[in-house]
């Protein structure tokens, strides 16, 4: 995505069907403009042609847009007196990028056994268990430091 000054997105590519923030600093925001408006379409035709007020922060104007899919989002900025930033009559253009639908799972998951993997589960923790106590009390009976309990039985 191709950098603009005054422009900024709170992620770093745009993809379709995704919702994103738009923040504006431009020269509608540095003349003091109480309220700018963010004009927007998408595709070669702006399709979808949209109008929203924006909010104005400390940090410029900001507005969360839904992105459809097209292959681009066209954009400029008005005030309320008439006033326009169209980046220099060439608008604000940006690429959309298409969802990869090959992380999207298209079919409910399920597992087909549970009951392997709980089974598999127990095994792993017995065979731990049993590496545990082999490291634990080999050495021990080896060097003859190995004291049993005595119980009251005995």
């Amino acid at each position: 995505m191709e950098l603009v000054k005054n422009v900024f997105f709170n992620t770093d590519k745009l993809v379709e069907n995704s919702k994103i923030k738009l923040s504006y600093t431009g020269a509608l925001f540095e003349n003091g403009s109480e309220n700018v408006f963010l004009h927007y379409g998408f595709g070669l035709n702006w399709e979808n042609l949209n109008e929203i007020e924006m909010e104005k922060t400390e940090l410029g104007f900001q507005a969360e847009v839904e992105l459809a899919s097209f292959e681009t989002f066209n954009f400029c900025f008005r005030d309320a007196k008439g006033s326009w930033d169209n980046n220099g009559g060439q608008n604000y253009i940006f690429p959309i990028e298409k969802l990869e639908l090959a992380l999207v799972a298209s079919e409910p998951f399920e597992i087909a056994n549970p009951r392997k993997l709980r089974k598999s589960y127990i095994w792993s923790k017995k065979i731990r268990l049993a590496i545990y106590k082999v490291i634990t009390y080999l050495p021990k009976l080896i060097s003859g430091n190995y004291k049993r309990k005595i119980t009251n039985d005995e």
